[in-house]
């Protein structure tokens, strides 16, 4: 018998090109690939109509997301009011096929009302309330910093409502306890993000410099490479690198006041891996302890000697395959460490061990489709 899916979409899922995306493209490929007939559901919004997903759905439904005054409601978290479409309700309701929602943003038609006789699995990237008052507490902007408090207020009782309403798929176990310890959820469990990467391609030897790379258009970010430039690299004459989306105008002015730091704007996904796989360290401090860093997996599955902190690895199983400091000077003397320190088997070694059994997409697939079919 054919299995039919409805997957929910917050964004268009294509081109992969920024972190919460990798989950939803290689989870649609996947489930593809084990004979699952999709029907996408996703809200565009600045990403467009792409052709590419039409090779692993039935077909894909395009949504205007109401942005700005239009999405905003008193009760309801904006990045869920302003995914309300009476049209996807309307569609998701012409036949009794399975849900997936991915991810709280996507909980409109729960909320409504209207689904509440069908199978429905909800994707939880992230305990939302958490991250939005992470991005509150990092945010340099007034306007920003009040709307990411109120979001997270909103998202707590949100979720609170949601934490029992609904089966629940989450991408990490700290996650699961969260929503355990704080909503008393009942029916939660653990599935790992679906990623890109089949094989560990880091190369032996030695790199010629630091990287740190990300989103910079995101506040967390650009404070994290503020910080290791003007706390960690001012110290030490290592060359650093700083790479990523959209770095803002005081980004690009800290990078590049020394001579042996500086910083790549934009770079494509061939000059992005590159840039991971030629470098000596990747350095990747965070600071907030949400979800899963995608940036991490690169860099554990295509680059050398993998320098974080903490927040980066907490609760991920991944702290053996890199090398932690949490202060400025833990990481300089870190970084001198491994600076000269040839990267090879042995690590590359441990790695497979750690990764391939838990970040396996065919296997996690198969999960998944039991936990919706039964």
């Amino acid at each position: 018998m054919d299995k039919h899916l409805h997957i929910v979409c917050l964004d268009v899922p294509y081109p992969v090109n920024y972190g919460g995306v990798f989950d939803l493209f290689y989870k649609i490929r996947a489930l593809h690939e084990l004979g699952v007939r999709i029907h996408l559901h996703c809200f565009e919004y600045g990403r467009g109509e792409q052709t590419e997903l039409n090779k692993y759905c039935e077909y894909v439904n395009y949504y205007t997301r109401n942005e700005g005054h239009k999405g905003f409601s008193h009760c309801v978290p904006y990045i869920v009011a302003s995914r309300n479409s009476p049209l996807l309700i309307e569609n998701l309701l012409k036949d009794d096929f399975p849900i997936l929602l991915e991810g709280v943003h996507c909980t409109w038609p729960l909320h409504s009302g209207k689904l509440n006789n069908r199978k429905v699995l909800l994707r939880l990237h992230n305990v939302e309330h958490e991250y939005y008052y992470h991005l509150f507490r990092h945010e340099r902007s007034l306007v920003k910093k009040a709307y990411f408090f109120h979001e997270s207020r909103l998202l707590k009782c949100y979720e609170q409502k949601l934490a029992n309403s609904v089966p629940i798929v989450a991408v990490s176990d700290k996650d699961v306890a969260t929503y355990k310890r704080e909503f008393n959820a009942q029916s939660i469990s653990q599935l790992p993000v679906f990623i890109p990467f089949t094989k560990i391609e880091s190369l032996e030897g030695l790199g010629s410099y630091c990287l740190y790379h990300g989103n910079l258009s995101v506040a967390e970010n650009e404070k994290a490479a503020i910080w290791l430039l003007e706390e960690v690299f001012s110290k030490i004459k290592v060359p650093f690198v700083v790479a990523g989306k959209d770095p803002s105008q005081r980004l690009l002015r800290v990078a590049h006041q020394r001579c042996h730091t500086c910083l790549v704007e934009n770079p494509g996904e061939q000059q992005m891996k590159e840039l991971i796989a030629k470098a000596q360290i990747n350095i990747l401090p965070s600071f907030n302890e949400t979800g899963i860093k995608l940036k991490l997996l690169n860099a554990l599955y295509n680059g050398r000697h993998c320098v974080v902190n903490d927040a980066t690895v907490s609760h991920t199983g991944l702290e053996a395959a890199c090398h932690i400091g949490n202060t400025p000077q833990a990481l300089q003397e870190i970084v001198m460490q491994l600076y000269h320190h040839v990267f090879g088997e042995e690590e590359i070694r441990l790695r497979e061990r750690l990764l391939y059994c838990k970040f396996d997409n065919h296997k996690n697939a198969h999960r998944l489709i039991r936990q919706i079919y039964g």
